[in-house]
C-alpha cells in the first residue's frame, strides 16, 4: 500500500514553492513585450480562424501568454493572496480587452467575413469544454509546480483553446454578430473559470501556505471575501456544467429517435437541428426524399416519449430549397457526416434548379402568342395531402382582361417545361 501511494504521490518532484510563486507572478503582468506578443498571437490566431487552417490556429495558441494571469488567479484563491488574485484579474481584464480589440479590428478589416468551419466550431460550449478546460488546466498547474516542466505546458495551451474563442468573439463584433460573440465569449470564460478551479484545487492539494495577515480583524475579512468569491466561482460553474451535462443527454436521446425512427427505415435525414433551450424542446429535421403528411408527423412526435424525450415538439421541415443556407451552415460546422456532404449538395442543386425558370426568356415567347400578357411570374410549388405529394408549377399573370384560352396557355408550357402539370392563374 505504502508503495502505490508513494507511486502516485503528487509532491514526488515538486519544485521549491518560493521559486514556483515566482514563476507564476512573473507570468501574469501584461506590459510591454508580453502585450505585443499577444497581439501578434491573436493576429496569427485570427488568420488561422480566417483561412480555416488548423495548423496556423494551433501556432498561435503555443505562442499565447494569456494562461499566466489564469493559473495567477488560482494560486491567488488558493493561498487566501487577495493582492495576487486581484493583479490577476487584472491583467486578465487587460488580456482580454486587447485581444478582442486586435481580433475585431483584423476582422473588420478582412475583406473575407464568410465564416469558416473554424469559426463556427467555437460558437457554443459542450461538456467537452469544460472537461478539457478543467484536466488541461490540472496538467497544466502540476507541470508547473514540477522542478523538471518537461513536454505538457505546450500541450496544456493548444489543449485549452483560450485564443480561438476570443478570436471568434472579435469576428461577431466585426460583422455585428452577436450570436456569435456572446457564444464565443461564453466558450471563453467557462475555459478560465475551469482552468482557474483547477488550479484552486492543486493549489489546496499541495498546501501552498495562506497568506500571514497582522490582524485578526484583517484576516477574518479577506477570509470571507475569498469564500464568498471561490463560491462564486463554483456555484454558477457546477450549474453549467450540469446544464450541458443534460444537453449532452438529451442529443443521444435525439440521436437514437433518429436512427431509429428515420435512418433505420431507409430515410435519409440530411439536416437535424435541436433546441434544447426552447421550452418545449425543439427538434428541426429534413429528409433527402421521403415527405410526411400531418397524421405521420404526428405519430412521430408521439414516440418522442419512449425515447425519454419529454416536454419536446418535432418539426419536419418540408421544402428543401428553402433549407439551403441552413444545410450549408451544418455542413460547415461538420454536423452532417462528410459521405453525406455530396449527397446533400447535389439534392440542394438540383432543388434549385428545378425550382429557378428563366422568366424573361418564357415572358418573351409567351407574348408572341399572347400579346395581351404584362408579366408573368413562375414558381415550383409542392402540394401534399393524407395520400400522396405532388410538384406543381404555377404561373400567375397579369393582363387587362382575362385570358380566354388560359388552358392553351398551361399546356403550351408543360410542353415548353417539360412539366406533368401547370396550373395558370390571373392576378387580381
Amino acid at each position: 500500500m505504502n508503495k502505490f501511494l508513494e507511486f502516485i504521490n503528487l509532491s514526488s518532484g515538486e519544485d521549491d514553492k518560493k521559486h514556483v510563486l515566482e514563476n507564476v507572478k512573473s507570468n501574469i503582468s501584461f506590459r510591454g513585450s508580453k502585450l505585443w506578443i499577444l497581439a501578434c498571437a491573436i493576429v496569427v490566431a485570427s488568420v488561422g480562424l480566417n483561412v480555416n487552417s488548423a495548423a496556423v490556429i494551433i501556432g498561435a495558441m503555443l505562442i499565447s501568454p494569456l494562461m499566466g494571469p489564469i493559473v495567477g488567479a488560482g494560486f491567488g484563491l488558493g493561498m487566501f493572496d487577495f493582492e495576487l488574485l486581484k493583479k490577476s484579474l487584472k491583467n486578465l481584464l487587460i488580456a482580454t480587452f486587447v485581444s478582442l480589440f486586435v481580433a475585431t479590428i483584423y476582422f473588420f478589416l478582412s475583406p473575407f467575413k464568410e465564416a469558416q468551419s473554424e469559426l463556427l466550431s467555437r460558437t457554443s460550449p459542450n461538456i467537452y469544454d469544460i472537461l478539457i478546460a478543467f484536466f488541461g488546466g490540472l496538467v497544466g498547474v502540476i507541470a508547473i509546480t514540477r522542478v523538471e516542466k518537461g513536454n505538457p505546458i505546450p500541450g496544456v495551451a493548444i489543449a485549452t483553446a483560450l485564443m480561438p474563442p476570443l478570436c471568434t468573439a472579435g469576428y461577431g463584433l466585426a460583422i455585428g454578430n452577436f450570436r456569435f460573440f456572446f457564444g464565443a465569449f461564453y466558450l471563453y470564460t467557462i475555459n478560465c473559470v475551469f482552468i482557474c478551479i483547477a488550479t484552486f484545487f492543486i493549489v489546496k492539494f499541495l498546501n501552498y501556505p495562506k497568506v500571514k495577515f497582522l490582524d485578526k480583524i484583517h484576516k477574518t475579512r479577506v477570509t470571507y471575501t475569498m469564500t464568498f468569491l471561490i463560491l462564486i466561482v463554483l456555484l454558477p460553474s457546477i450549474y453549467f456544467a450540469y446544464n450541458l451535462f443534460q444537453e449532452k443527454k438529451y442529443e443521444e436521446k435525439v440521436n437514437i429517435f433518429v436512427e431509429n425512427e428515420f435512418t433505420n427505415k431507409g430515410y435519409m435525414v440530411l439536416y437535424k437541428k435541436t433546441k434544447f433551450n426552447a421550452n418545449p424542446h425543439k427538434i428541426e429535421l429534413a429528409c433527402l426524399a421521403k415527405k410526411f403528411n400531418h397524421p405521420e408527423v404526428d405519430t412521430l412526435n408521439k414516440k418522442l416519449i419512449r425515447y425519454g424525450l419529454v416536454n419536446t415538439r418535432l418539426y419536419i421541415r418540408q421544402d428543401t430549397t428553402d433549407l439551403k443556407k441552413d444545410i450549408l451552415n451544418e455542413i460547415g460546422k461538420g454536423k452532417i457526416n462528410t459521405d453525406k456532404k455530396d449527397i446533400v449538395i447535389l439534392n440542394l442543386k438540383k432543388q434549385i434548379e428545378q425550382n429557378q425558370f428563366n422568366s424573361k426568356e418564357l415572358l418573351s415567347e409567351i407574348q408572341i402568342l399572347f400579346p395581351e400578357i404584362g408579366n408573368i411570374s413562375i414558381a415550383n410549388h409542392t402540394f401534399t395531402d393524407t395520400v400522396k405529394t405532388k410538384n406543381v408549377v404555377i404561373v400567375v399573370y397579369s393582363s387587362k382582361k382575362k385570358l380566354k384560352n388560359a388552358s392553351k396557355l398551361a399546356q403550351w408550357l408543360e410542353k415548353r417545361l417539360v412539366k406533368k402539370e401547370v396550373q395558370v392563374y390571373r392576378e387580381q
